[in-house]
């Protein structure tokens, strides 16, 4: 018996799309460039609403051939001529966006007592769970576990043992910051740009994870009584955290179970964001991060929106090129908006109905 349809991909023409014509295609065109010679390489695997990934070979042959130099006109053309847009239909609910940026933050080299907290890189005993380990006696829940000496595999220490020192001395640190909160967000953002002490920056981004499922914290403000769900934006939650007594802090944060750990990006471009999971680095307001298990990296996805100031109507070209643990649906995007203090202020409150079209290789003409 076959498995239930997600979501239903139903073709539309271009000119449905609202917002498709007003659109700076060239900068669309830019961050799927960025992608081209990742899929020309190697293509990306193909998920279940797709597209099949190697069916992208041809549009992304035909963009490095286009050079970097398109006018807004030729980089429509270009998609146009490429893709069909095939409207996402999820089977269930409705589609729903929100944003994400990287933080920027001071930080040290070494522990202090202006900034204790670590940002650990990869321990050497972590590995991600494949099909073929043997999961008994764990949570099925676990994507991530510890590698025992004799083979076997371990639960993983989860964020409150982490916080309360599980791992201090044994796994390496990258940076240490100032407080829990700001830790957690990082974690959250999956990357950073930490400014050392003494000058010079730091990039890091996601590695690996514990394996536990993630919690979003703002729901405890939801638990609560404090506000509504619609109402728990990131902006809401960060100020709520930091009022909180720092043990207090602490025991809700902990809630989260998924730690993240992370790895020294080096991105020659400061204005592009970090290389992330489809390993290229991501265009501010044009790398979407979506489902992986459902949707194929690289795609181009058309996003309509109306989010509240100071983003407003949102009607954008984006290259599915991340993810993350609370990116879960067929019509579900984090919308990457960039680094520092100006990001956050777009991202922080965008949680918003969304519709999602995606942009279909064309079969080749024979």
């Amino acid at each position: 018996m076959s498995e239930p349809a997600i979501a239903e991909l139903v073709p539309v023409d271009f000119a449905d799309l609202e917002g498709w014509a007003a659109d700076d295609h060239r900068a669309a065109f830019a961050a799927f460039r960025l992608s081209a010679a990742r899929i020309v390489d190697k293509p990306p695997k193909t998920k279940p609403l797709g597209p099949e990934g190697t069916h992208l070979v041809a549009a992304a042959k035909a963009a490095l051939l286009a050079g970097e130099t398109l006018t807004a006109a030729d980089a429509r053309v270009f998609f146009e001529t490429h893709f069909q847009p095939h409207r996402v239909i999820p089977a269930e609910g409705s589609g729903f966006v929100t944003a994400y940026f990287e933080p920027e933050v001071d930080g040290a080299l070494e522990a202090s007592a202006a900034f204790p907290v670590p940002l650990y890189g990869r321990p050497a005993d972590l590995v991600e769970l494949g099909p073929d380990d043997d999961r008994s006696g764990l949570d099925p829940v676990l994507t991530w576990a510890r590698r025992l000496p004799d083979g076997g595999i371990a639960e993983y220490p989860d964020r409150g043992a982490i916080m309360d020192g599980a791992i201090a001395g044994s796994v390496p640190v990258l940076a240490y910051v100032a407080n829990w909160v700001e830790a957690l967000f990082i974690h959250v953002q999956g990357s950073a740009r930490i400014r050392v002490s003494g000058g010079g920056v730091r990039r890091l981004t996601f590695t690996a994870k514990s394996g536990h499922p993630y919690f979003p914290v703002a729901r405890v403000m939801v638990e609560r009584g404090l506000c509504k769900p619609a109402e728990a934006t990131a902006d809401v939650m960060k100020a709520w955290l930091l009022g909180l007594s720092p043990d207090e802090a602490r025991a809700v944060i902990g809630r989260n179970r998924s730690f993240i750990f992370f790895r020294e990006a080096l991105v020659p471009d400061p204005a592009l964001g970090p290389i992330a999971a489809a390993d290229v680095p991501l265009s501010p307001g044009r790398s979407l991060a979506v489902d992986r298990h459902l949707v194929t990296f690289h795609v181009p996805i058309f996003v309509e929106a109306d989010i509240d100031a100071p983003v407003g109507a949102f009607r954008r070209l984006m290259i599915a090129q991340d993810t993350g643990s609370a990116i879960l649906g067929p019509a579900r995007g984090d919308i990457f908006f960039g680094t520092g203090e100006a990001a956050w202020h777009l991202a922080a409150r965008v949680r918003h109905p969304a519709r999602f079209t995606q942009l279909v290789p064309r079969e080749p003409k024979s």
